[in-house]
């Protein structure tokens, strides 16, 4: 890969096994028609801070244990162990659980403080008649698995549970809470505020409210849908994830498609280059044009090889122009209805919803001519920034200050997300660009510092400048650290001769 030094090999990542987990979606009937309840994610929670979600968890060991010393609850149920965890995340994250007479109520403080302090309390509880467990019916609407772009997944059994014409209401716990608000939405008016840019969802949890507008509970429960189903990270923004030999921890490029169902749609950084990635890509270029959409042009975000598919293997599944930097441009055979692409160019893309307009941005410290998309949805990041793992500046190639530079500009648009080139979405860009701004010019510090003391060959100065991370690999820390003092160098603090570094 071209971001690495000559001679660096990094072992291949694996992809994760998900984890089996259940979320509860609780509908009530009112005056106003049915309604679901939604949780607002706090904004200091790793993931999907400032989302709504609906409650739920991981199966736990202790629910497995209760489900092992209670045979009789959801006797002759092959999900038994995942009812149990929809029970105690009720508990647990919304106070509400079964009555005994196919009702529901409210949870004691005292019962609640209890399962929240000690997991294992549920079933105790349970078991004593303190909570519930006969008559409680909900049934699976949908199985979603988390695709293989994510670090930790999971296995999720979505189950409505019904409430009827119940009065009960959610609250927060005694102690700290992943939620700051509950409401209750009418599931086309929660689709149309996710389509406005209103309010924030998790992927899963899109297709799932459009199944539940398009559908309703009853057809879902008749036949759930499981397997394959679109990534949605925002309006108008599919990731489709594509193995790639990328580097570690990510297994995937995130190849994008712009623009929604029956409208001009645009793909960037088809990568798909083995017969795995290339079957994923022709399925979506054929679902895509199955509803009647058209692919107007792909985009690259930069040359790296992982990031740039087999062309000729993809011109036979669509044709579309390339649209690209010139330095990307020089590494892709040329076409006559390709086209360079520069900051501040832009593309509007014509849909049923309306037109939706993207803003190129030049961001060449990872390497040259790298470039980033941006729109009222957010920003296509390329390799400028990840959730999980980090982005190298490689000394041969990239532009360490120029990078710097390109995520300060990231960080001032103030994008509402971030949807970079491998792994998920970032749901808060500014912390995340922040922490990437802090690390790096903390790390240009430190190597300052190490040839202000004197230190002068950039083996010596990397030990230093790395004191702090051990861990890293030590042609990485070398490679990172050149990239560090051909910035200061370029700035005039550092002189260099022969691969010698002074202090200016």
């Amino acid at each position: 890969m071209a971001e690495l030094p000559e001679g660096v090999e990094l072992p291949t990542a694996s992809i994760a096994t998900p984890r089996p987990s259940a979320a509860a979606v609780l509908s009530r009937e009112t005056h106003n028609g049915l309604e679901i309840l939604l949780c607002h994610r706090v904004a200091e929670v790793p993931a999907f801070p400032d989302f709504w979600a609906f409650p739920g968890g991981g199966v736990s060991r202790v629910d497995r244990t209760a489900a092992n010393a209670h045979p009789k609850w959801f006797a002759g149920r092959q999900d038994r162990v995942s009812l149990i965890t929809l029970l105690r995340e009720m508990v647990e994250e919304i106070g509400i659980a079964p009555d005994g007479s196919g009702g529901f109520l409210e949870v004691s403080s005292d019962v609640r403080d209890a399962v929240n302090s000690d997991k294992a309390a549920w079933a105790r509880l349970a078991a004593e008649g303190s909570l519930a467990v006969k008559r409680f019916e909900a049934e699976v609407i949908s199985e979603r698995t988390t695709p293989p772009l994510a670090p930790v997944r999971f296995d999720n059994r979505f189950y409505h549970v019904a409430l009827g014409a119940s009065k009960v209401e959610p609250s927060f716990p005694s102690g700290r809470s992943e939620f700051d608000g509950f409401r209750w939405w009418k599931p086309a008016d929660l689709l149309a505020s996710w389509l406005a840019h209103e309010v924030r969802l998790p992927p899963p949890q899109v297709t799932l409210i459009r199944d539940i507008t398009d559908s309703g509970f009853e057809v879902l429960a008749a036949d759930p849908p499981s397997g394959y189903h679109i990534i949605e990270f925002a309006p108008g923004v599919e990731c489709v994830p594509l193995p790639t030999a990328t580097l570690p921890p990510a297994t995937h490029t995130n190849c994008y498609v712009l623009g929604v169902a029956g409208g001009q749609r645009v793909i960037v950084d088809a990568a798909a280059k083995s017969p795995e990635a290339l079957a994923i890509l022709a399925a979506k270029v054929e679902e895509i044009e199955g509803t009647g959409s058209t692919i107007i042009a792909t985009v690259f975000t930069h040359r790296h090889p992982d990031h740039i598919g087999d062309l000729s293997a993809i011109s036979k599944l669509y044709q579309a122009p390339i649209w690209a930097s010139a330095e990307t441009h020089e590494l892709i055979p040329p076409c006559d209805t390709d086209s360079n692409i520069s900051d501040g160019d832009t593309f509007t893309l014509d849909g049923p919803a309306g037109l939706v307009t993207w803003t190129v941005l030049e961001t060449p410290g990872h390497c040259p001519g790298h470039i980033c998309l941006a729109s009222q949805a957010g920003i296509i990041s390329g390799d400028n920034a990840v959730v999980v793992g980090t982005i190298l500046v490689p000394s041969g190639e990239g532009d360490m200050n120029a990078y710097l530079d390109g995520l300060e500009r990231l960080r001032a648009l103030d994008s509402p997300l971030l949807f970079p080139g491998h792994g998920p979405m970032a749901a808060n860009p500014n912390r995340l660009l922040t922490h990437y701004i802090k690390h790096r010019r903390a790390r240009h510090a430190r190597v300052l510092a190490a040839v202000e003391e004197g230190l002068s060959d950039v083996e010596s100065i990397a030990e230093s400048a790395y004191r702090d991370t051990p861990q890293a690999h030590p042609m990485l820390a070398i490679d990172q650290t050149l990239s560090h003092l051909y910035a200061l160098a370029q700035s005039g603090e550092v002189v260099t001769d022969n691969d010698i570094f002074r202090k200016a």
